[in-house]
């Protein structure tokens, strides 16, 4: 028996938690002006992204599958990238990480996008698992055809 329905909602899932995981590590991260030491200096945190792609398989694999009827996979997550967008300055003359222009530099990290993202990621997740909860409906329900 094929659980190809129950496979992709489970890499859905595993996926989608790992994005709401890095979502809130930036946001919690959004005022951190020293995440690490380079060069003899402080570098704000940076923003990171989860890159989520299908799984695929090698042609012959994707030819047997399709033959058989079950060519779903699922998804995967391949990285998670630090975002290359500039840090936001910031005048702050009294803050410690200030240079002698008085300017702070402050991580990439914009909240309202972040919210934007954790709703998405949220709302990814539920649809997943209404598609689990409906896959596995439909399997009780068949079994109860035999009786």
């Amino acid at each position: 028996m094929k659980l190809g329905g129950f496979d992709i909602s489970a890499s859905a899932l595993t996926a989608q938690r790992l994005r709401m995981d890095v979502i809130s590590s930036n946001i919690a991260n959004a005022e951190t002006t020293r995440a690490e030491y380079v060069d003899g200096k402080f570098v704000p945190y940076r923003r990171k992204m989860v890159v989520v792609e299908p799984i695929e398989s090698p042609f012959r694999n994707l030819l047997n599958e399709k033959m058989d009827g079950s060519a779903a996979k699922g998804v995967q997550v391949t990285a998670i990238q630090e975002d290359a967008a500039p840090f936001k300055q910031l005048y702050n003359p009294t803050h410690p990480d200030a240079d002698a222009n008085g300017m702070v530099s402050m991580p990439n990290v914009d909240v309202l996008k972040e919210m934007v993202d954790m709703i998405s990621a949220t709302r990814s997740y539920e649809a997943n698992v209404t598609a689990l909860n409906a896959s596995k409906s439909m399997f009780s329900k068949s079994l109860e055809i035999g009786r």
